[in-house]
């Protein structure tokens, strides 16, 4: 299964495998955000913040 993300280089969406994404959280403020992070082909880094539910869902590494 893909995973959609916005370029904004490309200034598209592009669809990266679930296998090159790794999942990695954020706290500040006692909140934690919940996101996908990817590279893209032309070496853009590239973030989309998710559900907690749909976090749990994939399985991808989790990033330090």
């Amino acid at each position: 299964m893909a995973i959609e993300f916005y370029n904004v280089k490309k200034k598209k969406k592009v669809s990266i495998n679930e296998d090159d994404v790794k999942k990695k959280t954020y706290e500040r403020n006692g909140t934690i955000r919940y996101a996908f992070r990817a590279v893209d082909d032309d070496g853009t880094n590239l973030t989309k913040f998710c559900s907690k539910a749909d976090f749990d869902k994939i399985k991808a590494p989790v990033e330090a």
